[in-house]
């Protein structure tokens, strides 16, 4: 094979073995976060060290790497995103990947503690739609769960995004013994606000303190309760991720559900996830992965970037593992889900 003909395939779609073509591309900056919540990570994490992590500038060149191969849709994520020092930088330069029609959005996943400073930046460099982290509205809940007293940070926050013109939607984690009868209430405060609202069942990525079966709430039997409190109407609206939409009453508002243990949603699976130290995971729930820094800081880093991304684009199963049997979750991954990136 001759090097323009390698150079020529650089450019091709990012298409795996089932012919999905992979549209949407999950970034993590940072594992760190400032909370500490217990479905995601233990409470003395151990984080990488910084000369591990891709600087802003390599994550910026594999990002018009997966443009260049067709991916649209970029959302950054963590551990938590705001955090990482100069991040702004990023979103900025990605913000101009889409006024030259060379990407559709940028957006990220943030448990919105840095909202209250960060929002109107981030709507400035072009971000117009953001998820939000929140699982409870009660202030001791709030910190029993994330282990930090900053629930008025993030609504704040999520006042602060709203404000600045940025869509706000909710990510919830359903846990039994936690938030389970608050759900309803979330709901409704969120259509109440005019946000849409996600449920999300608890998935088995990573060792923490208490075991995942124990908080395990299937969101088929939420779905049942919220539609004796709601009019809900499916829907066939999608964001590009794993969720099912349906229309909350006449509000206007959406509830997204998102059923990895209940309802495998992989079928039209169109993402990729690159951890910050440059790992591309195919399946969130898978441990194949494909080293891409090794190809950012070779001597040729287009040629062997693109084989790197061939290669992974081969490797990308069908569907995740993850399931219940007889009371426990099989299909489990050692990582985090902080260290893969939400």
């Amino acid at each position: 094979m001759n090097n323009s003909h390698q150079k020529d395939g650089l450019h091709s779609q990012l298409t795996d073995q089932f012919g999905r073509k992979i549209s949407y591309l999950r970034l993590s900056v940072t594992d760190r976060c400032d909370l500490r919540c217990r479905y995601c990570m233990a409470e003395d994490m151990v984080f990488l060290p910084k000369h591990d992590v891709l600087s802003l500038e390599e994550m910026y060149t594999l990002s018009r790497a997966f443009i260049d191969r067709g991916v649209r849709r970029i959302r950054l994520t963590g551990g938590e995103p705001l955090v990482r020092k100069n991040i702004l930088w990023l979103v900025k330069a990605l913000g101009q990947e889409i006024e030259n029609g060379r990407l559709d959005e940028v957006t990220l996943t943030t448990n919105g503690t840095q909202l209250p400073l960060l929002a109107q930046p981030l709507y400035d460099a072009g971000v117009r739609r953001i998820n939000v982290s929140l699982d409870t509205l009660d202030p001791e809940q709030f910190e029993a769960i994330s282990r930090r007293d900053k629930l008025q940070t993030v609504l704040d926050g999520i006042t602060a995004a709203k404000a600045a013109g940025i869509k706000v939607k909710i990510n919830t984690v359903a846990m039994k013994h936690f938030n389970e009868d608050e759900i309803p209430e979330l709901v409704n405060w969120a259509t109440n606000n005019n946000n849409d609202i996600t449920l999300i069942e608890t998935m088995p990525l990573g060792d923490v303190s208490d075991a995942r079966e124990n908080n395990y709430l299937p969101l088929t039997d939420v779905k049942t309760k919220l539609d004796q409190a709601f009019n809900l109407t499916p829907t066939l609206y999608r964001t590009g991720g794993p969720a099912r939409y349906f229309e909350v009453g006449n509000t206007g508002a959406r509830l997204g559900l998102i059923t990895p243990l209940t309802n495998n949603f992989c079928d039209g699976c169109n993402r990729v996830r690159v951890t910050c130290t440059g790992r591309i995971y195919m399946c969130l729930g898978q441990d194949d992965h494909v080293d891409l820094r090794a190809a950012l800081r070779s001597n040729d880093p287009e040629i062997l970037l693109g084989q790197a991304l061939d290669k992974a684009m081969g490797l990308k199963p069908r569907g995740h593992d993850f399931a219940m049997s007889n009371g426990r979750m099989i299909g489990k991954v050692n990582r985090h889900m902080s260290q893969t990136g939400g």
